[in-house]
């Protein structure tokens, strides 16, 4: 990818955008077969995938352009049905990739497992035996999974919590074992699972408990990525109001779902509408990186925001955003699903911690889009034009009708499936 910078995209007709990657070579002939084809994911591969199948559910896929992330460009699928997500995010990359980009970091891939046990006689001492054999313990995880450790990866660490001890809890007491495995770029659910299940007999006898469920955490808080990007007040001005003026608007926004969890929960979808549709596009479980996100969000007791926008001493814009991101580039549905080995291949990222970084960098595109359309024009203008061109394609649109009857839905300002469909029937006359 010389680039992801390509002007007019969005004015191309999807053949002429098609024509225009192809010449690009992103792509082998069976990754463009599949892409192009009207059976994207056939129903032979679906029926492999889940149980009871009768069909597939098609997403439109998109590309998030302009994005330049620690120096290199990303050309980036996302899958989403929303409007002006994916033209929000390419927005913004625009602006940011003139300040220098995106910077991102993440940690290596290190996973959760969680082995649950109660009824110990004595909890404390249960704790101390299992601190004197963590050694042996992490041991025993890594020859439960010796492919693992051959690849670099492997179970590294290993602590110990005590829940509702306290005598007025309404819960019982319980000792819950963490297991820190480094799954590689792997998403890991089975390997963890795996290791977790092989420890708990020996956990039993070292605590005299029981131990009932050993399961990896969708909240792996050492597995984390980070994205930030700076940029001065004069790159963010628009016609009707001044760079700094957006500046301070994006900032008391954030500080308004910092400070609010009603608010936080839209601020932080809006968030994950940009994280989301890679994830689904790269064949990583977006369940479980939304459920991650929102502990994380909760994490000092308080829902709040995921994103950090401030002002720095030279008075630009600084946003910054930490997620856990247990994302993986091998293994699971990504060997499967054809689109998503073609999202690989288009993102040519060398790894899942590289993988995690471009995630947040769109994430922390799609808030900023957010919050400039709230502190200038609203965020209804855009999304607004977007949405018309649905109604009207649902009325039965076509063609150059769709436009005219977009934007007279906009101007009439009823923008609804009824009016649509008298306006079709008007031009159709």
């Amino acid at each position: 990818m010389e680039t992801s910078r390509i002007p007019g995209f969005y004015n191309m007709t999807v053949d002429e955008r098609r024509q225009l990657l192809g010449t690009m070579n992103l792509f082998t002939e069976e990754n463009t077969e599949y892409l192009f084809s009207k059976d994207p994911l056939p129903t032979d591969t679906a029926d492999n995938m889940i149980e009871n199948v009768i069909g597939t559910f098609p997403l439109p896929l998109g590309l998030g352009l302009n994005f330049l992330i620690n120096g290199k460009d990303y050309c980036i699928p996302m899958a989403i049905e929303e409007p002006s997500v994916v033209a929000s995010a390419s927005h913004i990359a625009k602006i940011v990739r003139n300040t220098g980009g995106f910077t991102t970091e993440a940690t290596d891939r290190v996973m959760t497992g969680q082995i649950q046990v109660v009824g110990c006689p004595d909890f404390n001492a249960a704790k101390e035996t299992i601190m004197k054999e963590k050694d042996a313990l992490i041991e025993a995880a890594n020859n439960a999974y010796p492919s693992l450790m051959k690849r670099g990866g492997g179970a590294e660490d290993l602590e110990v919590r005590l829940l509702n001890g306290e005598s007025d809890s309404k819960y019982g007491q319980m000792l819950i074992l963490h297991l820190y495995i480094n799954t590689c770029d792997a998403m890991g659910a089975n390997m963890v699972n795996t290791m977790a299940e092989s420890l708990a007999p020996v956990v039993e006898d070292l605590t005299d408990g029981k131990v009932y469920l050993r399961i990896l955490s969708n909240y792996p808080d050492r597995c984390l990525a980070r994205a930030r990007c700076v940029i001065p007040p004069d790159m963010l001005q628009t016609s009707d109001f001044s760079g700094e003026e957006v500046r301070d608007g994006v900032i008391h926004a954030y500080e308004f779902a910092a400070s609010d969890p009603y608010r936080a929960v839209t601020h932080n979808k809006g968030i994950m509408n940009g994280i989301d549709p890679v994830v689904i596009a790269t064949g990583n479980d977006w369940r479980a990186v939304e459920a991650g996100a929102h502990a994380h969000a909760a994490r000092d007791g308080m829902y709040t925001s995921m994103t950090v926008w401030s002002k720095d001493e030279e008075g630009n814009l600084v946003g910054e955003l930490e997620l856990p991101m247990s994302v993986g580039t091998v293994g699971g549905s990504i060997r499967v699903h054809p689109i998503a080995k073609l999202a690989h291949k288009l993102l040519n990222v060398d790894s899942a911690q590289e993988l995690a970084g471009v995630i947040v960098a769109v994430g922390l595109a799609q808030n900023l889009g957010a919050l400039k359309a709230l502190a200038t024009d609203g965020i209804q203008k855009g999304h607004m034009a977007l949405h018309s061109r649905s109604v009207a394609i649902a009325a039965g649109a076509t063609g150059e009708m769709i436009d005219m009857i977009s934007e007279r839905l906009i101007d009439e300002k009823e923008i609804r499936v009824g009016k649509a469909k008298e306006l079709v029937e008007e031009y159709k006359k």
